[in-house]
């Protein structure tokens, strides 16, 4: 049995030798041609993310807290929607707004919202914006391993009715501040806020709080701003102002192009 496989292998070999003999020389170059000059096989990615862009903003007053944010809906160099909202009234003291994969933001403030409405069936009362906090943070974390691809800011007016801010990560990260941002125009924003209304590296700090008027104001030129710049943000901005009687709803038009 040995030798008759070697014999059929020195055959086979024989073989292959008269067949490129045949050919002409073109023919058995590419027949020698080295397995790395081989076009390799391609691999097919798939990605179940897609950042349809935006910014989010959320900045805490005394008395008061403004959640604003832009309503186009991008993918890549394409506007799919020039009036998709991306700020959420979770409660009549508190708000979400989020950016991101659009479906992720769909499928989370739906979860929100309908966590709102158990709770408020079950104890009688709305959720307060602390607890509302620690509930998205929960949330997000318990998706870490497939986490939802949106970055969310949540304003509202504490149990002292004073502003409140939470800014979070992907996976449930979050950390109470006076303001943030959060999306493709953060990075152009971020910078703004830290001067103008924290008031870092400068020596002219005002002696009071600025208004509710004030920051109103602020924030159409901070999305003003930012939609120059970022081609992810613009045509409209969604504005929630939240004070102790309730939540007042502002549309503000941004450039269309």
């Amino acid at each position: 049995f040995f030798f008759s496989r070697m014999a059929s292998a020195a055959y086979d070999m024989r073989l292959a030798t008269g067949f490129a003999a045949s050919m002409g020389p073109h023919m058995q170059h590419q027949a020698q041609m080295p397995t790395s000059q081989v076009e390799q096989p391609k691999e097919c990615r798939f990605s179940p993310y897609q950042n349809n862009g935006g910014t989010c903003l959320a900045i805490a007053g005394k008395d008061f807290c403004i959640v604003a944010a832009d309503s186009r809906l991008s993918m890549g160099y394409s506007i799919l929607s020039r009036t998709t909202p991306k700020v959420a009234q979770l409660t009549t003291k508190c708000c979400i707004a989020s950016s991101g994969c659009q479906a992720d933001m769909i499928t989370l403030q739906k979860f929100l919202k309908f966590r709102m409405q158990m709770y408020t069936h079950q104890h009688g009362k709305e959720m307060q914006t602390t607890a509302i906090g620690q509930l998205l943070a929960t949330t997000l974390y318990n998706r870490r391993f497939f986490p939802y691809y949106t970055f969310n800011v949540v304003g509202g007016l504490d149990d002292k009715g004073e502003g409140i801010v939470y800014s979070y990560d992907a996976v449930g990260c979050f950390e109470k501040m006076k303001y943030t941002v959060s999306g493709t125009g953060q990075a152009l924003i971020e910078p703004f806020l830290d001067n103008m209304v924290a008031y870092k590296n400068t020596d002219k700090k005002p002696l009071g709080e600025r208004s509710l008027e004030e920051t109103l104001e602020l924030v159409k030129d901070i999305f003003s701003s930012a939609g120059e710049r970022d081609i992810y943000t613009g045509d409209f901005v969604d504005i929630n102002i939240i004070t102790k009687d309730g939540t007042k709803y502002e549309q503000f038009p941004l450039k269309k192009d």
